[in-house]
């Protein structure tokens, strides 16, 4: 496969944070008006080629804050209900023997690895959480494989401003790259992105192991800095790391990440010149690349303009999908344009593409602002015969205005169906509560409690999904006294060590 070449070095003040978003595109709504858009598009896009400065900028590594705790030594914790380790258990392995040590066999995890999991999830005291993960990580190759589980320990340390046990919990995982796949080290790289910590995860990009510097974690990067809002270091890093890892190369998915940043500056005009500034350096862009610039003229407002990516499309030969007239459907719902949205989705069931949750969804949403909850609940019925399944936003659209229109028993056949979902379908608590609360003002307090028995089966939280207080009803106290309060992040990692 041959070697795209990377961008070269370019000077333009088109992307600078301190210059003016570039100038909007001229109205196109016909294929004529498009193609003149594009012709003067491609005279700039010499202009955004230099978005890049000739000098070569330098991911900086991160620095070292003084306020920050010191991340703590490991150590086996105290056996209480949070501790992973009993008293005899070995110390924490590091450094570069770790991966060795555990292949030897001589260290094994102290408890079944789903009690571990689930100790480590409600494991409140911080530095116990750090060094018993630490511990756990470093012994056992299924608990690193268990990535959800990293994700819910960095965002509670990210919650509590511990950066420095984030940090800790990563570089003690470093040892394992070299026997480690390369997607390992790409999740090392995205929990730092998720924790908004993109200089760190410059950082670890830099010590991977040489087999593992490849367009997989370099694109992992790029997510990082734009999860991060960290514009100029993602394009200090789309110029600097090419030219630095030759066998490294923007691909499509690069400036797919690239061009959703601009879309989130807002620069909605620099984001279409980059598709011809890829098509310069070789890449082909894919109908991801006009989903995302579709998405970005949308939410933005500029609706008319979206025309001029419809006819980019068909130049280029590319088949539009259902997330292409999602966009569609998205911007003219927000226009108010029911009628011409309900045209839309009608010709998708038609002739396709076949339309999927998300374009039923948009819809929903469109009749129930307008107020027509009768229409939305038909366009319901009709998602579930067309063998779409309903999801998160298709309740979380319909319950709050069902119980304003005062239809509770559509309400609480709908809360059923979420629960008997069978891919686990998990809404907002604040939507089941209220339709508890609606459940309890009409006096259907054992209806309401076995909304709330059944939340319990499903790992909602108890602060999350409860009875209003002062009503009574002994069965359900009986059942939830002895429960410990979770989070949501919790109940997910619960119901993972269940499967």
């Amino acid at each position: 496969m041959s070697r795209q070449n990377p961008p070269s070095p370019i000077h333009s003040p088109l992307l600078s944070p301190q210059t003016p978003t570039a100038r909007r595109l001229p109205m196109a709504t016909t294929a004529a008006a498009a193609a003149a858009a594009t012709a003067t598009a491609s005279t700039r896009a010499n202009s955004l080629s230099r978005i890049f400065s000739s000098s070569s900028p330098i991911v900086k590594p991160p620095k070292h804050n003084p306020k920050t705790k010191s991340a703590p030594k490991p150590k086996p914790p105290a056996a209480d209900a949070g501790s992973i380790a009993e008293k005899k258990s070995p110390k924490p392995l590091g450094g570069p023997h770790a991966a060795k040590a555990e292949s030897d066999g001589k260290h094994k995890l102290p408890k079944p690895l789903g009690l571990l999991v689930k100790a480590l999830s409600r494991q409140r005291d911080p530095d116990k959480l750090i060094s018993g993960f630490i511990q756990a990580s470093t012994v056992s190759s299924r608990f690193r494989d268990r990535y959800r589980v990293f994700e819910v320990a960095v965002s509670r340390l990210a919650s509590l401003g511990r950066q420095d046990g984030i940090e800790a919990i990563i570089e003690a995982q470093l040892p394992f790259l070299e026997t480690s796949a390369e997607g390992f080290a790409t999740r090392l790289i995205r929990l730092y992105g998720r924790a908004s910590m993109p200089s760190h995860a410059a950082a670890t990009f830099h010590k991977l192991p040489a087999q593992h510097k490849s367009n997989m974690t370099f694109n992992s990067l790029l997510s990082c800095y734009a999860d991060a809002g960290d514009f100029d270091g993602l394009t200090a890093a789309f110029q600097e790391i090419p030219a630095t890892y030759p066998s490294i190369a923007p691909t499509v998915y690069s400036y797919n990440v690239l061009i959703h940043a601009l879309c989130q500056k807002p620069d909605i005009s620099a984001a279409l010149e980059t598709v011809l500034l890829m098509e310069k350096h070789g890449v082909s862009p894919d109908i991801i690349t006009f989903n995302t610039l579709l998405n970005g003229f949308c939410n933005n407002g500029r609706f008319d303009e979206a025309e001029t990516v419809w006819e980019m499309i068909k130049e280029r030969n590319l088949e539009p999908d259902a997330k292409c007239y999602n966009a569609k459907l998205r911007g003219l719902v927000a226009e108010g344009r029911i009628d011409d949205a309900a045209a839309v989705l009608e010709g998708l069931e038609k002739d396709g593409p076949k339309p999927n949750t998300v374009s039923y969804n948009e819809l929903i949403r469109g009749y129930c602002k307008a107020g027509k909850l009768q229409e939305a609940k038909k366009l319901y019925d009709d998602l579930v015969k067309n063998e779409c399944a309903p999801n998160k936003g298709t309740y979380e659209t319909l319950l709050p205005h069902l119980l304003q229109a005062g239809e509770l028993d559509c309400a609480l056949t709908y809360c059923y169906k979420i629960f008997s979902h069978k891919r686990n379908l998990r809404v907002e608590c604040g939507v089941l509560q209220d339709v508890v609360n609606a459940l309890v003002d009409e006096s259907r307090v054992e209806e309401a409690a076995k909304i709330v028995v059944l939340g319990r089966k499903k790992y909602y939280p108890r602060k999350g999904l409860r009875m209003p207080d002062g009503t009574k009803v002994s069965q359900l106290r009986a059942e939830t006294d002895d429960e410990e309060a979770i989070s949501e992040e919790e109940c997910e990692v619960e119901h993972e060590t269940e499967k």
